[in-house]
C-alpha cells in the first residue's frame, strides 16, 4: 500500500492518476475483479478510469435507475463513507431495483467507498467481484486505506491538471491578442475587449475564441 501510494502521487496527468487507482484496487483488494471511479454531476453519471467494461454498465445502470451504493457514495451531501452488497443472490434490503439488474451484468458483490479530503469530495471508488461474498473485513480495510491515498492524489493531480489548462489558457489568450493587435494596429486592452465580447455574444468560453483566433486570425468561424 505505501508503494501504491508513492506510484500515484508520482503520475504525471489526471487521466494516468485514475488509472493507477483503479488498477491499484485490483491488484491490492482481495475479491476485486474490476473497479473504477464514479463522478456525480446533479443526476449526470461520468464514468473515470474503469478497468472492465463491467464498471461502465453498473455506473450507466445506476445513473438510469437513480439509486446504487456507488451512486450514493458520490452523492455530496452522503454521510456514509462505505457501502456494500455482500451477496447480490440474496434478496435486498436496498436498492431494490439496481441490485437483480446489476446481477444480470454479472456481478456478485460489490463494494463503494467515498473519495474526500477535509477541502473536497470527488467522487467514489467502486470494487466489483463476479462472485458472492468475495469481499471480507479485511478487503474493505483494505478498500478504505486505498480510497484514502487515492482521495488525496485524485485532489493533488486535479489540482495540477487545473493548473495547467490554466496556464495553458493564459498563454492561448495572450497569443490572440498579439495576433488581433498586429492585424488591427490596435492596443492590448482593444484586443482583450474583442475577445470578451465576442464570448459574451456567443456564449463561448473565452479559450475557445483564442484558440479560433490562433488557428484562423479571427474571432468568427
Amino acid at each position: 500500500m505505501a508503494s501504491m501510494a508513492r506510484d500515484l502521487l508520482a503520475e504525471n496527468t489526471l487521466d494516468a492518476t485514475l488509472q493507477q487507482i483503479s488498477r491499484s484496487a485490483v491488484e491490492l483488494v482481495d475479491g476485486c475483479d474490476a473497479s473504477g471511479i464514479l463522478v456525480l454531476r446533479g443526476n449526470q453519471v461520468q464514468s473515470l478510469a474503469p478497468t472492465e467494461q463491467l464498471v461502465t454498465d453498473s455506473d450507466r445502470l445506476q445513473e438510469s435507475l437513480r439509486e446504487g451504493p456507488c451512486f450514493d457514495a458520490a452523492r455530496p451531501e452522503t454521510t456514509e463513507r462505505v457501502f456494500r452488497i455482500p451477496d447480490f443472490t440474496e434478496d435486498p434490503e436496498r436498492w431494490t431495483s439496481f441490485v437483480p439488474r446489476c446481477r444480470e451484468l454479472g456481478v456478485g458483490s460489490m463494494m463503494g467507498f467515498l473519495l474526500y479530503t477535509r477541502e473536497e469530495e470527488l467522487g467514489a471508488l467502486n470494487m466489483y467481484s463476479r462472485k458472492p461474498g468475495a469481499f471480507s473485513e479485511d478487503s474493505e480495510t483494505a478498500g478504505w486505506l486505498l480510497a484514502s491515498h487515492a482521495a488525496v492524489a485524485f485532489s493533488t493531480a486535479l489540482t495540477d491538471a487545473q493548473m495547467q489548462e490554466a496556464i495553458s489558457t493564459r498563454h492561448m489568450i495572450g497569443e490572440a491578442m498579439g495576433i488581433l493587435m498586429g492585424r488591427h494596429h490596435i492596443t492590448e486592452e482593444q484586443a482583450f475587449d474583442i475577445l470578451r465580447t465576442h464570448s459574451q455574444r456567443t456564449n463561448t468560453k473565452l479559450r475557445e475564441v483564442a484558440r479560433r483566433v490562433c488557428e484562423t486570425g479571427a474571432p468568427e468561424q
